[in-house]
């Protein structure tokens, strides 16, 4: 004949198997966290990717603005240029990339790529000059900022 269980029997059971549920309900949820982790981390790295190839591009676009001659500054074919590099950064925006600060800034060897050293009568580096600008992905670094640095 089969015994029966008694009540301790069966709350000790219901108890282990209260535990095993749990934990099987915390590793579901955690691997749901890191499959999520790893999506957006591949989601931002599709991003840098694809702004690290169109850097050259806003690079040229910037150049070409900065130097248009005066008399051709207020032409309908100058003012459409600036709109499409305004239209550009707003894109840039939206996926969440931003230009780094530089001038006027502290150096910061995380954010800036120093190329040249001016003396100055300070002892903090400062930015003083932007040769190419830098871009940020949330807190990841796509580009670094090409300044010249100088002593205040």
């Amino acid at each position: 004949m089969v015994k029966k269980p008694t009540a301790a029997e069966l709350e000790k059971q219901i108890a282990e198997l209260t535990e095993a549920l749990q934990r099987e309900r915390a590793d579901a949820m955690n691997a749901r966290n890191r499959h999520e982790q790893q999506l957006a981390s591949a989601r931002n790295h599709a991003k840098a990717s694809v702004v690290r190839q169109l850097l050259p591009v806003i690079d040229n676009l910037e150049r070409a603005l900065k130097h248009a001659p005066k008399e051709l500054m207020h032409t309908d074919y100058v003012k459409g240029v600036q709109g499409i590099a305004k239209q550009l950064d707003k894109a840039l925006a939206d996926l969440g990339v931003s230009k780094i600060k530089t001038v006027g800034s502290p150096f910061d060897p995380e954010l800036h790529e120093a190329v040249s050293m001016e003396d100055g009568d300070g002892a903090q580096e400062v930015v003083s000059e932007e040769l190419q600008s830098g871009y940020r992905l949330g807190d990841e670094v796509i580009r670094h900022a090409m300044v010249k640095v100088r002593m205040q």
